[in-house]
């Protein structure tokens, strides 16, 4: 996700600035260009050469340091940087970021620095809530640098309070959602809804079906890097779901239907990946009847059709968009649903093709519109949904 971004890392005297070697590895593994800055006191945390080691860069310490191509070190590496990100930011180098105070290779790099900054703050509780230390925080924040919240937790000192330096993948998906995709859907408010529904059969058993959630997860978090406004109402899954995202946890279908629906004016486009289960059980107690075998027959009643509904309800503007999984027919079947549902695009796959439908990290997939069809090839899920949301782009 960052191939041609250029990540800054500042480092400062803090405990946890050994876990910055697990960050800049998954940077590395991103594809971004990581270079890593440290303080003289970081030094006795973790030694220069672990960074140098995963970026294949110099790691700076010293503004006088005459081995390197020569340069204006700090100014040169201020230009290049997409971002930087400085973590664990220690009391004392919060203090001189705030109150300009460049006095070494680090604070001057800030200073010179134009590009997005992120502030991971990292000490002791008493220190995290000293009112010096959150003034100034609160002007670092006026002048434009994003403050990651700390987490609570025991300290290395045993203390127990807010301080610790969130895990390197969390900080991980700040870099990501600051510096991994153009913001083109800012200002956009849009609604993914993904994974099965559950139709309670008794207390134990239920109706479902094989979903597992991938693709709206991947377009949920698609469009939250592209700068949404995203909300996620999402069935039943195993999924981690995305940072920064509004996430609605619903169950049923009519859970679903509810959640959707209360939702559909104030969004600007909705997507619908998830999987509703098509029928429920009916007055499941009173109802059961038992064979001759020993098995239940048990009757179904159709869930409500959420697509449908949203259909006949969109506002003037609104994009809606659909999902088709079909066995045969796709194409004739999917623009039926299309015109039946009052769509503006349907997504349909083939379960019948290899690496797609249920349970891949892989799709094959055609956008169907009212005008136009266009077949992707096999490609990551995270790819369609990125392509799914260029063509909502486009209309």
């Amino acid at each position: 996700m960052l191939q041609g971004k250029t990540i800054v890392l500042g480092v400062t005297g803090s405990i946890a600035a050994y876990k910055i070697a697990s960050l800049a590895s998954m940077l590395i593994k991103q594809h971004a260009d990581v270079h890593v800055i440290m303080t003289k006191n970081a030094t006795n945390f973790i030694h220069p050469t672990a960074f140098e080691t995963l970026t294949n860069h110099k790691c700076l310490v010293d503004t006088f340091d005459r081995n390197f191509q020569f340069h204006v070190a700090h100014v040169n590496l201020a230009a290049q940087a997409d971002l930087m990100m400085i973590a664990p930011a220690s009391a004392n180098v919060i203090g001189k970021l705030a109150n300009g105070i460049a006095d070494d290779m680090l604070t001057t790099t800030a200073m010179a620095c134009k590009a997005p900054m992120l502030i991971a703050p990292a000490m002791n509780t008493n220190m995290y809530e000293n009112p010096v230390l959150q003034d100034n925080l609160e002007k670092l924040r006026s002048y434009g640098k994003e403050i990651i919240e700390p987490a609570s937790g025991m300290l290395a000192c045993r203390d127990v309070g807010k301080g610790k330096m969130p895990e390197p993948e969390v900080l991980l998906q700040y870099i990501l959602r600051t510096a991994a995709r153009e913001k083109d859907l800012a200002g956009k408010k849009i609604l993914v809804t993904a994974g099965p529904t559950q139709e309670a059969i008794d207390p134990v058993r239920y109706i479902t079906n094989h979903s597992t959630g991938k693709m709206g997860y991947a377009i949920a978090q698609e469009a939250m890097l592209r700068g949404a406004e995203v909300t996620l109402i999402t069935g039943p899954c195993a999924l981690e779901p995305p940072m920064f995202v509004d996430v609605c946890p619903v169950v049923s279908a009519q859970d679903m239907y509810e959640a959707v629906v209360s939702r559909q004016q104030e969004s600007d486009v909705i997507i619908m990946t998830a999987a509703v289960a098509d029928y429920r059980p009916s007055t499941v107690s009173d109802e059961k009847i038992k064979k001759a075998d020993g098995s239940l027959s048990i009757p179904l009643t159709r869930t409500t059709d959420i697509l449908k509904t949203l259909g006949e309800r969109k506002r003037t503007g609104q994009f809606l968009c659909g999902f088709s999984m079909e066995t045969q027919n796709m194409l004739e079947n999917s623009r039926s649903k299309l015109a039946k549902k009052n769509l503006d695009m349907i997504v349909a796959n083939n379960l019948k093709v290899a690496g797609a439908g249920f349970g891949t990290d892989t799709n094959v997939v055609t956008l169907i519109t009212p005008d136009s069809e266009k077949e992707l090839p096999l490609m990551s899920k995270q790819e369609v949904a990125g392509r799914i949301l260029d063509e909502i782009k486009m209309r």
